[in-house]
């Protein structure tokens, strides 16, 4: 009886262990981090070695941190940190809007290879309508707005391309198009800024727009609001629609406010009091499109710590798993308002395993996104609790059943030469079934091969080698990833004894 008993209690115990050990670390999990551009005050004053010493340098703490996308900003306003012909270069890289890198690279390119290097997928990180962040930056002369003017409005200090002006879409819908067709990037991504943020007082100028293009768009002389709606879904609409012509394996994401709607404006809106919103201030529709299917993954920032008055993290996170249409959704988490929360009382308190746990215990939610990911070095807390707890092992994309499931062909001939492991890539019957990254798994040589298991895992590379930390013991195996990340079947087994 006591025998039977304490079989039981382990056979118990181990269940549960598993249990809250996949809900912990998933085999499939979006584990982003934001890399802002617009913020970058350094890399005007360094080479262009030093720029890429410094991209690889975090990198590497993503790649420590088991991060598998890279939200890399590639136009923060109206400008490029790519080649362009339609848009000058960054003033984020030079200092100077116009002006190349010299020795010149491509800060883009060079990321994409880097992240590719790492098994990271990289999402072109595009802001649609900003063009200054204060009225004393100068454009360049080849700038878009001394050719056109009229596509550009003043808000405050700043300048924003007209929503409301056809022109601004079709040339918003162009530079995009172009960059998917020139590089390997694996999504577009947009984040909250379509209409400005209200100021105080101001409205945004765009009656002669209105005036203009009101009845054509089939609105009524009172009814501007749904006619700024319908500016930005026209936009997201026709940007939905190119990308997949162009490439249908580049995903489109976009990471609104955390707010849709109060509930006290909208029964059907969150239980918050913020003073912004998503549907009612930045005109951003974000339920229309993932109902509609014109967006692939959308991750709300909901920065706010648990029991915030006007923006509380848990019915936020309940609201949008709620609402979530079928359409993945990946959280916007702050790296400050995890670890050192000030609670009611004043003292401070750790969320971070109460919103993990939420997270990751929602089938509805798959995954996180980190704002910003430069705060990472700075945060040596987050990273060990990320590194021993949270994303203790890497992970696969999440699934995306509306584009592709279809696995990819598994790689050939692995065997292990000097401590290296190698093999030959598949050869693909269409760029859908193209591989790009490789998982590695390590086992103990008696243990049964089993891909589930998110602890076997050790690595996802993008090249076809892998080297070996030298263990003995043990037996390894490889997957092959196609662009949607479906996985192949295991390679044949390679043993070390």
């Amino acid at each position: 009886m006591k025998k039977s008993l304490f079989i039981f209690v382990v056979l118990f115990a181990l269940i549960f262990a598993n249990e809250s050990y996949g809900q912990k670390n998933p085999k499939r999990e979006f584990r982003g981090a934001w890399y802002p551009t617009v913020v970058n005050t350094t890399w005007k004053n360094m080479t262009t070695e030093e720029i890429k010493a410094d991209i690889i340098y975090n990198l590497d703490i993503f790649k420590k941190l088991h991060i598998n996308a890279v939200v890399f900003q590639v136009r923060p306003q109206a400008d490029a940190l790519f080649v362009s012909a339609l848009e000058p270069w960054s003033r984020f890289i030079t200092g100077t809007q116009g002006k190349a890198p010299e020795p010149f690279f491509d800060p883009t390119q060079f990321v994409i290879d880097e992240c590719h290097k790492r098994g990271m997928e990289m999402h072109a990180w595009f802001n649609p309508y900003r063009v200054t962040s204060n009225n004393k930056e100068i454009l360049a002369p080849d700038h878009l707005y001394f050719k056109h003017p009229e596509l550009f409005v003043s808000y405050g200090p700043q300048m924003y391309f007209d929503p409301g002006n056809p022109g601004s879409r079709e040339h918003t819908v162009k530079v995009i198009s172009d960059f998917v067709r020139r590089y390997d990037a694996d999504a577009i991504h947009f984040d909250d800024y379509f209409y400005p943020y209200r100021l105080p007082y101001l409205e945004f100028p765009d009656e002669e727009s209105f005036i203009k293009y009101h009845d054509i768009d089939g609105f009524g002389r009172f009814d501007k609001n749904n006619w700024r709606r319908n500016n930005v879904n026209i936009l997201v609409k026709e940007l939905s629609k190119t990308i997949k012509e162009i490439k249908p394996w580049v995903k489109f994401g976009i990471s609104p406010f955390g707010v849709w709607r109060n509930i006290g404006i909208d029964p059907t809106g969150s239980e918050s009091s913020s003073l912004q919103t998503n549907y009612d201030d930045l005109y951003a529709d974000i339920l229309l499109w993932m109902k509609e299917g014109w967006i692939d993954y959308t991750a709300p920032q909901i920065y706010k710590e648990i029991g915030h008055a006007r923006a509380n993290y848990l019915p936020l996170v309940k609201w949008w798993s709620k609402n979530n249409n079928g359409v993945n959704i990946y959280i916007g988490q702050s790296i400050t308002s995890q670890l050192e929360i000030n609670n009611s009382n004043g003292d401070l308190v750790n969320q971070l395993y109460r919103k993990m746990a939420m997270v990751k215990g929602d089938n509805n939610i798959q995954g996180n996104i980190w704002w910003s990911g430069l705060g990472f070095s700075s945060n040596k807390k987050l990273m060990d609790s990320l590194m021993n707890n949270y994303q203790k092992y890497p992970s696969l994309m999440p699934l995306y059943k509306n584009i592709d499931t279809l696995p990819p062909k598994t790689a050939k001939g692995v065997a292990l030469k000097k401590g290296t492991l190698v093999w030959t890539a598949p050869i693909a019957n269409n760029e859908m079934d193209k591989v790009i990254f490789y998982c590695i798994y390590r086992f103990g040589i008696n243990e049964t091969v089993d891909i589930s298991n998110p602890a076997k895992l050790i690595d996802i590379v993008g090249e076809t080698k892998f080297r070996t930390d030298g263990s003995r013991g043990v037996k390894y195996v490889v997957t092959s990833l196609d662009r949607m990340q479906n996985e192949s079947k295991p390679s044949n087994i390679v043993i070390r004894r």
